[in-house]
């Protein structure tokens, strides 16, 4: 082999290797999206796994919103009334929490709990040749598996994005109060002031968006685990990485879209 094609091919190896993951991810998406519009899905697979996603990631939900709310007052109302500008908080508080950080935080926590079982457990389906199973039985993977799972995320990281950032919104009201000695009607109306119905529109296309992109790879990578063990540890590191660096991406092109100089709220 010439050293110049024996120097190129790792580079060569790792393209060709990202661009077969995202036409994995893009061709899984649309077929697991096909059977849910078509209603091929497991009504009973679905409902357990938004409990596992959508329940038992709650209280890790709201723990890290209230904290991110809490710490968002904290900065701010200090400074805020030094200026006699207190009585803003509350709007600048939930327009932080609703436009970026409660989406964020919400499906980034989603992620590491959720998305990471997700994967271990298809990923151990593959490797133990379970998946294999399904398939001489003529089960379809993506039917069974990647279909609820995706359905679940869909309808899970709305309602915990929404519960997150009224969580936040409060936790922000009672620091303001601590440390400012904002009354707590005042914090309110002026999250009545700022806050529009856009925005809460917004937070939610991006749950869904990020639900989309959380449950997609984390599937796909459980499908493409291959060897042992060791494997499944590797795609569910994998998995959370992805997750995350791909929804902070998205995030950051959604907010140009919504948001930008030529944005549809502007």
């Amino acid at each position: 082999m010439p050293k110049s094609e024996a120097s190129c091919s790792p580079l060569k190896l790792r393209i060709n290797s990202f661009f077969d993951s995202v036409g994995d991810l893009t061709l899984n998406l649309s077929d697991s999206l096909r059977f849910v519009m078509k209603g091929r899905i497991d009504i009973g697979q679905t409902l357990v796994q938004t409990a596992v996603v959508g329940f038992d990631s709650l209280p890790m939900s709201i723990l890290i919103c209230v904290i991110a709310g809490g710490v968002l007052a904290l900065q701010t109302a200090e400074r805020f009334a030094q200026s006699g500008a207190e009585n803003y908080v509350g709007g600048l508080v939930a327009l932080a929490v609703i436009r970026e950080l409660g989406p964020i935080f919400t499906c980034l926590a989603v992620g590491a709990r959720a998305g990471t079982a997700i994967a271990a457990e298809i990923a151990n389906m593959q490797v133990t040749e379970q998946i294999d199973a399904l398939k001489s039985m003529h089960i379809n993977p993506l039917r069974y598996l990647m279909a609820p799972r995706l359905l679940a995320c869909v309808i899970s990281l709305p309602l915990l994005t929404i519960v997150g950032e009224i969580a936040a919104v409060v936790g922000g009201m009672f620091v303001a109060r601590s440390v400012v000695n904002l009354h707590y009607s005042k914090y309110l109306d002026s999250v009545w002031l700022f806050v529009k119905f856009s925005d809460i529109r917004v937070s939610l296309i991006k749950a869904v968006v990020f639900g989309l992109i959380l449950a997609t790879i984390s599937c796909t990578v459980g499908l493409n685990t291959r060897g042992g063990a060791r494997d499944v540890g590797l795609s569910t590191t994998k998995a959370v990485v992805w997750v995350s660096t791909t929804i902070i991406i998205a995030d950051f092109f959604l907010t140009w879209i919504f948001f930008g100089p030529s944005g549809s709220l502007n």
